[in-house]
């Protein structure tokens, strides 16, 4: 599914944390966004399902947000390997989008309007104490330059993050406007390969050679509601 890396690239696997248990209920789908929920028990075998697929790679680093969804999906990556170090490496900057005020409320308590509009990156309406998009991708991308950072050319890493974490750096490698990224599908517990490519002047090329790409492993239906 994925061709060998090059001598000049660096790779990366770029992996939603699996199902939540949603803050609000079962029958009140709520947004937490960098609230730290749980992993339903759906999303923990989604995680190691996850990390099963990743084992038939050598990876160099395994890295993840610190938040314990994206932290339980990191080191089911991790003892899949034979990585020689201290295990996971979080990153702040991997963290979910902060909603702020928003955070507990569903979609109708929020404002449908509101949502569309922060959705397509009008400030205006950025929920106390939360970020915009702008000021997430921001934030990943620069977390994102540590991750490379971390390696050498040819090496392969992993980053067990979250949904908007992933349409930022799927929208940066893609040439998608932040005002567009929310309609990038990133399905839980899923994975996207993007290869960076170098020249002598730094980052010149990203290639994304899968994207939600979710390994078959037999599990039910997850529930994906407000994030």
């Amino acid at each position: 599914m994925v061709p060998p890396i090059t001598s000049n690239a660096k790779r990366i696997f770029w992996v939603r944390h699996g199902e939540v248990i949603n803050p609000g209920g079962p029958d009140r789908s709520v947004y937490y966004g960098a609230l730290d929920v749980p992993l339903s028990p759906l999303g923990e075998l989604e995680a190691q399902a996850a990390g099963d697929y990743l084992q038939q790679f050598a990876l160099r680093k395994v890295f993840c947000s610190p938040l314990q969804r994206a932290i339980y999906g990191g080191e089911q990556v991790w003892k899949r390997q034979s990585i020689q170090d201290s295990g996971v490496i979080q990153l702040e900057g991997f963290k979910e989008l902060d909603r702020g005020a928003w955070c507990g409320l569903t979609k109708e308590e929020i404002g449908p309007e509101n949502l569309a509009r922060f959705d397509a990156c009008d400030e205006s309406v950025t929920p106390d104490g939360g970020e915009s998009y702008a000021a997430l991708k921001q934030r990943v991308l620069a977390a994102r330059d540590t991750a490379l950072s971390f390696l050498e050319m040819g090496d392969t890493a992993c980053v067990v993050s979250h949904l908007q974490v992933t349409r930022c750096v799927l929208s940066d490698a893609l040439g998608i406007p932040t005002h567009e990224m929310t309609q990038i599908k990133v399905a839980t517990a899923s994975i996207t390969c993007i290869d960076y490519l170098y020249n002598e002047d730094g980052m010149a090329t990203q290639v994304v050679h899968f994207r939600s790409f979710k390994p078959e492993a037999g599990l039910a239906q997850s529930m994906d509601g407000a994030n």
